[in-house]
């Protein structure tokens, strides 16, 4: 049976929660007002002096100069921009929530699901956008598309961890009544996962202008990539500026419109305990393995299938898209074959030096704002808008200017990692904060226990979950992330190496590259899902089944 909490305990939980944000005066207003303008005048006097001449940095007045006079172009290419993330961020969005509902009708898909969504994830957009260019031609397909691919294993996977997010006693009182597994969803499990869901929705948001303005990068006709890659060009380093600050705009309007509708649709705190350990039999080792060995081969025989019957149903030429037995031949048969292999290790081992680095900074820095957050209104207050505005400006401008700035050895490539997979986990982070069941605060706040008492040893096991889903979907978005900045701006590893091959049409080395990319970021995931199922095992045993 599952304990509620009584009434009268409510004001004592209220007690435990997290503070409240500070109420607004006129005062605090015109501080946060003086402050801001203090930072402009900064930002134009280093601009000027400091970094006077770097093309690096666009000064206040120089940006607002540029969008004035370019208004109407720019309004255009952001409308377009807009409408191709838009787009996206809703076909990615639905796609995640339909293989959800797949996974959880039919438990038995879920490993072959996951790891073909996974795997469509894991294929870098450097090497995606020409290629979607060539099937979709110059219209809006290939931003449409990209947008959609970059959004929806953002929601899927946290949305996934909700869905489980269930206790035991709830299934055994709906199965009780001969309820089927339609009937536990809509009732049961889809309550539990709203809080996943707009964890996922939240950070899904810069996500999907990301994969637009790469689809403009690779070839397209308008929009604020194409707008950005002419700055870029003719160093317009105000202009770049200017609509790095527009992109960063709407996204942050994006992202706190779902988050007004997370608020109002999500509880404060579960009312329930989950599962207790230990309620399953494990099964033997040699089933699992077994088990995983015939998973994996599943999937292999139907991405391969999949890849040969999509490229013959499209009919495209061999010369440009390659089939699985051309990268055979390139990485294996062929006997150039040895050298080409060490060409890859060579830029895989020059990617790695970076996509770790950053990855482990990324979560870290996740997991502290998420903390302090969670400890701190008024730090939450200052820095929120920060780190939204810091992930909401498109990393694809940004990237270049980073590089330049931090140089083009690995610390520079380290940062730009840190920051594309950071913003993830602080989302997932702070919701699972917030999960906290609703006794054990009842318990804490009974005996006046310290906020980060509560902090270590309640609310930091229920975020397990969270943490462990978005430290999943970072595994691959930090090596896509490393490929992109290597694109663009430091023209060493795998990211250089595909586009150089994409330039150069060596159609067989870039086809084999992304086959490597996505191998190296499937086992990146692998690994942390290892480490995961070991940890819920113990401080979420909810996650291990459905």
């Amino acid at each position: 049976m599952v304990l509620q909490s009584e009434p009268a305990l409510r004001p004592v939980r209220e007690a435990a929660a997290e503070p409240r944000p500070a109420r607004t005066t006129p005062a605090r207003t015109l501080r946060g007002v003086v402050g801001w303008l203090v930072v402009v005048a900064l930002w134009e006097l280093v601009a000027r002096t400091v970094l006077g001449g770097r093309h690096l940095v666009g000064a206040p007045s120089g940006i607002a100069q540029k969008i004035v006079e370019n208004a109407e172009v720019y309004g255009r290419g952001l409308w377009f921009t807009t409408r191709e993330a838009a787009l996206g961020y809703l076909l990615g969005n639905l796609a995640a929530v339909a293989l959800a509902l797949v996974v959880v009708l039919l438990p038995g898909l879920e490993r072959l699901v996951l790891r073909l969504a996974l795997v469509v994830y894991c294929l870098p957009l450097v090497a995606l956008g020409p290629l979607l260019r060539l099937v979709f031609g110059f219209g809006d397909g290939p931003q449409i598309t990209l947008a959609a691919l970059a959004v929806y294993f953002l929601t899927l996977v946290p949305l996934l961890v909700g869905l489980r997010a269930v206790p035991r006693s709830w299934l055994e009182l709906t199965a009780s009544y001969g309820r089927g597994r339609w009937t536990t969803f809509v009732v049961v499990r889809a309550r539990a996962a709203l809080p996943y869901l707009m964890a996922g929705l939240q950070a899904s948001v810069p996500a999907a202008f990301l994969g637009a303005l790469v689809g403009e990068f690779t070839g397209a006709e308008r929009g604020l990539g194409v707008l950005s890659i002419l700055a870029l060009r003719s160093l317009d380093t105000d202009g770049l500026w200017a609509l790095m600050l527009l992109s960063a705009v709407v996204s942050l309007l994006g992202y706190l419109a779902v988050s007004a509708v997370a608020r109002r649709l999500t509880p404060e705190q579960p009312a329930v305990l989950l599962t207790p350990p230990g309620s399953d039999p494990r099964r033997p080792t040699w089933r699992r393995w077994l088990s995983g060995a015939g998973g994996v081969a599943g999937v292999a025989v139907v991405v391969l299938g999949a890849w040969v019957g999509l490229l013959e149903l499209s009919g495209l030429d061999e010369y440009f898209a390659k089939r699985p037995w051309h990268v055979w031949e390139w990485l294996v048969s062929s006997p150039a074959a040895p050298d080409n292999r060490a060409e890859l290790l060579s830029a895989a081992a020059e990617t790695a030096a970076v996509a770790v680095p950053g990855y482990l900074a990324g979560l870290l820095l996740g997991v502290a704002l998420a903390t302090a957050f969670s400890l701190s209104t008024r730090v939450r207050q200052t820095l929120t808008p920060v780190a939204v505005a810091l992930r909401c400006v498109p990393i694809i401008a940004i990237a270049p200017l980073l590089v330049g700035a931090l140089g083009r050895g690995p610390f520079g490539t380290a940062v730009v990692v840190a920051i594309m997979t950071f913003f993830p986990t602080l989302v997932s982070c702070l919701y699972g904060l917030a999960q906290l069941p609703g006794q054990v605060a009842d318990v804490f706040a009974t005996y006046a226990t310290p906020a980060s008492r509560v902090l270590l040893l309640g609310r930091l096991p229920a975020m397990a979950p969270a943490f462990f889903a978005s430290a999943r979907i970072a595994a691959p978005t930090a090596l896509l992330a490393a490929t992109v900045a290597e694109w663009l701006a430091t023209g060493t590893g795998l990211g250089n190496m595909m586009a150089v091959d994409a330039a150069t049409s060596r159609y067989t080395a870039l086809w084999s590259t992304v086959v490597v990319v996505t191998l190296v970021a499937l086992l990146a995931y692998a690994l942390v899902e290892w480490v995961e199922k070991r940890v819920l095992a113990v401080v979420a045993p909810e996650q291990t089944r459905w």
